[in-house]
């Protein structure tokens, strides 16, 4: 395929998803020139004369960092040098400014428990079309807040760990903590508190 043409990415990646059709969505991803699960995928490129770059791929690891989140025996995670931007992020002055930080951690709100909650006070700011800011206290607060829970964001459960529910009653409470057995070695995580 040769380099440099601007439709070279869109014809290789059609054609990977033709040669891998039977197998997407299922144990490979092709991702531009990514693809994951390495036999049934290093023999299928061998059928079709097609090579890798060795100094490209990267073999027998325990965790990655992929399409911006840390993958690893203990989950999925936000990429470290996404968080410590976020954290490090001066507080916008202009529109323009706030619709960049909200772009960048929209991608992540999975990970931010009430993220359109806490974010609604920055949302605002932008109706009406002006171009300056003016910050309100709850939209400063909104700002700080969103910053902060980047660095206690939760680790997501891997599907096939085991689930652990734990649960306790008295006649003034309840409690319930959902956790999955994970890590080297394999120790409860918490995944979800309940407290009445």
């Amino acid at each position: 395929m040769p380099f440099g043409l601007a439709n070279s990415p869109s014809v290789f990646l059609s054609f990977l998803n033709d040669i891998f059709k039977d197998m997407l969505n299922q144990w490979v991803v092709v991702y531009i020139d990514n693809i994951l699960h390495m036999r049934s995928v290093l023999q299928r490129l061998i059928q079709h004369q097609l090579y890798t770059k060795m100094e490209k791929c990267e073999f027998h690891q325990s965790s990655m960092v992929f399409l911006g989140y840390f993958i690893g025996s203990e989950g999925v995670a936000m990429d470290d040098k996404k968080v410590r931007a976020v954290v490090e992020w001066p507080q916008p002055k202009t529109v323009r400014e706030l619709q960049r930080f909200l772009g960048f951690i929209n991608f992540y709100r999975r990970f931010i428990c009430n993220f359109s909650t806490v974010a609604a006070p920055l949302t605002s700011l932008l109706r009406g079309g002006n171009t300056k800011l003016s910050w309100t206290p709850s939209a400063h607060q909104g700002f700080l807040e969103l910053r902060a829970r980047f660095t206690s964001a939760p680790i997501h459960p891997v599907s096939n760990h085991p689930f652990i529910v734990e649960v306790d009653a008295s006649n003034s409470s309840i409690g319930a903590v959902l956790s999955q057995r994970q890590g080297t070695p394999p120790q409860n995580v918490p995944l979800c508190i309940l407290l009445t």
